[in-house]
């Protein structure tokens, strides 16, 4: 039991160095990825996260190295191998191997994988909500692409972290765009507001969920742009990922949000029984 890898075609060591200098992945970050929650041993909303691969690959030309039911056939194969019931999946696939040159190379697409166990969520974060910052996006503009280029965002997560928070929620000309690594949401009078799914954001799984699971229970949802000064004035504040679920908002840079907060707390009970369900 333990953390699993595949690369290229063969299941590997973890520590395994397989990666070569002329990897396209590791030269120009020139590929795409995602990230699979498992609860007990399954694989949650498996297909959506398949569907967000195959777009996002075909919005960079990139053409897939397998079909689907391979690539879910080594999923379940690492799956087994690890024996993790509570699991985090990664898979990236690169554009392949190749003398650097910037423009596309004739050479196949690499597949990598890794299944490892998966971060424990805080409850007391969960019940009391996590501090955030707000930074300026100044991100590409394709943000709906899942593409290995997380500079920015991983220097955007640095600065939260430095400040004692829990995550960077950007902002674009003033208006809230979404988190370092997650959706944003605010809550006013009821009601759930999200950026829509442009370009300029990533499309969620789990932000596409938590709309549903609020609409089936009747929670108005208003996928438009809101200001920085309406987050900020918010009766609520959530973010979602498929790692974090739905994470309540404690404070962003010093203004804290009211501690009682029943829409997050519902759909953070409706997407847990969402999942439970599918065990």
């Amino acid at each position: 039991m333990g953390e699993v890898a595949f690369y290229k075609d063969r299941f590997v060591g973890i520590e395994e160095n397989v990666v070569p200098i002329q990897e396209r992945g590791h030269q120009f970050g020139d590929g795409v990825y995602e990230v699979i929650r498992v609860y007990g041993g399954e694989p949650f909303l498996m297909e959506e996260h398949f569907d967000r691969l195959e777009r996002s690959a075909a919005a960079i030309d990139l053409r897939l190295p397998y079909r689907r039911e391979k690539l879910k056939a080594i999923v379940k194969e690492a799956l087994e191998r690890s024996e993790i019931k509570e699991a985090e999946i990664y898979f990236q696939i690169t554009r392949g191997i190749s003398p650097r040159q910037h423009h596309y190379p004739e050479c196949d697409a690499v597949f990598a994988l890794t299944v490892r166990q998966a971060k424990t969520l805080d409850s007391i974060k969960r019940e009391e909500g996590v501090p955030v910052t707000i930074a300026e996006d100044d991100r590409w503009l394709n943000c709906y692409i899942k593409s290995l280029n997380l500079l920015p965002n991983v220097m955007a997560k640095q600065k939260a972290m430095a400040k004692g928070c829990a995550e960077a929620i950007y902002q674009r000309d003033g208006i809230i765009t979404e988190g370092s690594s997650s959706n944003a949401f605010a809550v006013k009078d009821g009601v759930i507001y999200t950026h829509p799914a442009t370009r300029g954001i990533l499309h969620g799984i789990t932000r596409a969920t938590v709309i549903e699971l609020a609409k089936e229970m009747d929670i108005a949802v208003k996928e438009e742009k809101f200001d920085t000064e309406f987050f900020l004035n918010a009766d609520e504040v959530f973010f979602t990922s498929t790692s974090v679920e739905v994470m309540p908002v404690s404070e962003a840079d010093g203004t804290r949000f009211p501690e009682t907060r029943p829409v997050t707390l519902k759909l953070s009970d409706a997407f847990k029984k969402l999942y439970i369900k599918g065990q």
